[in-house]
């Protein structure tokens, strides 16, 4: 049989920017016959030298819904703005067409529910682009865990010092908004860029429901001249007992690769998650480092749907980040830093933090928020917060 009659046809929404990505993913997929792009849904269709060599010619609309139905489309890739996910989420899953959506799913809780309880309703597959949580890693942190290597956990630390060039909150209208036109946006430091750094603290913690979240604190704030924050730390306070912090900021002097640290009573691991790289520290032995490979979420989804292996992010495996969300969706709005707090790098266009850097490494360390660091411009942004079941 043609690879071609068996490959799962798919219909990306939002080619464009982090879209990219998902075109040269596909391309790579559709280069072992697991998928075909049968269809691109952009405002502007893409131009032939937009579409990476040997994906064809993809049938293009603007019309999500149209694009399912005329592509026959067996899967949806999601990648337009976050207020958009819910929406087009439902349109697929009202035609059964199946979803890989990115992250974050949702700009509240109540979209959130909406999707996930609908996507769940119409019996379609849903993943959620956490592929962070698609890392060998995850399953064999989680094994050295229940092996007692580290002893008692009690927290896990999240770290991300990132820089983003003031252009980068230019790129699109709801880039740095909290909301746009009375509409939810959340595009946040904690919510988007280094969401995975939240999603993934929370996951190797063991709290990845809704009901597993207990109380979140949040200090947001920002040096750019945007609306959400780009300097930010939350601590959720898990039904076990447990803590997980995580700190971010776009504004770092000397950015890094992301990472996720759980505190053990005997030791700790580190997890440096873009680079699937883990390790391990302990009393009584010498450090101990690990290389791990990583599924693909678009072809977990599609071994999903073809042989029934379990999906690695579903929707419910992201109640807790979205209960972070709605959290800072429900703050009051970040902080000005106030100028001395900041400077400008007038060669890289950015403006940075100085001292962010050990911020962040600090409270990843010690499970605290910038304020009770020392930083004299942070300060809580709201009172913490119970969760409700």
């Amino acid at each position: 049989m043609n690879t071609s009659d068996t490959a799962v046809p798919i219909v990306l929404a939002g080619a464009r920017g982090h879209g990219r990505w998902h075109l040269d993913n596909i391309r790579r997929l559709q280069d072992k016959g697991i998928v075909r792009l049968a269809g691109v849904c952009e405002l502007t269709p893409l131009t032939p030298a937009e579409l990476p060599e040997g994906l064809g010619e993809p049938e293009q609309s603007a019309d999500f819904g149209a694009l399912l139905e005329t592509t026959g489309a067996r899967v949806a890739v999601v990648c337009t703005p976050i207020p958009t996910h819910t929406d087009l989420a439902l349109t697929a899953a009202a035609k059964g067409v199946h979803l890989l959506l990115e992250k974050p799913p949702a700009p509240s809780w109540a979209e959130f529910r909406r999707m996930a309880d609908g996507v769940a309703r119409a019996g379609v597959a849903c993943q959620i682009g956490f592929q962070s949580l698609g890392s060998h890693a995850v399953p064999a942190i989680r094994r050295l865990i229940e092996d007692d290597a580290i002893g008692e956990v009690s927290g896990v630390g999240g770290a991300g010092a990132w820089a983003r060039a003031q252009a980068y909150y230019r790129r699109a209208p709801w880039a740095g908004r909290r909301r746009l036109n009375g509409v939810d946006v959340i595009d946040g430091a904690l919510t988007n860029p280094l969401a995975h750094a939240v999603a993934t603290a929370l996951a190797l913690a063991g709290a990845t429901r809704s009901e597993d979240v207990a109380r979140i604190e949040t200090e947001l704030a920002h040096a750019n001249a945007i609306e959400s924050d780009d300097t930010s730390c939350v601590r959720v306070s898990t039904a076990d007992g447990r803590r997980v912090v995580v700190a971010a900021t776009l504004c770092a002097e000397d950015p890094d690769d992301p990472y996720v640290v759980v505190h053990g009573s005997r030791g700790r691991i580190t997890y440096w998650y873009k680079q699937d790289r883990v390790l391990l520290q302990r009393a009584g032995h010498g450090p101990e480092e690990f290389d791990h490979g990583s599924t693909d979420l678009l072809e977990n989804l599609v071994e999903h749907l073809t042989d029934g292996t379990p999906l690695l992010v579903p929707p419910a495996a992201t109640e807790s980040f979205m209960r972070v969300v709605e959290a800072i969706r429900t703050a009051p709005d970040p902080v000005q830093l106030p100028e001395r707090a900041w400077r400008l790098l007038p060669d890289e266009d950015r403006r940075v933090v100085p001292g962010v850097d050990g911020l962040v490494a600090a409270a990843a360390d010690t499970l605290s928020l910038y304020s009770e660091l020392g930083a004299s411009w942070a300060f809580p942004t709201a009172h913490p917060k119970e969760v409700s079941p």
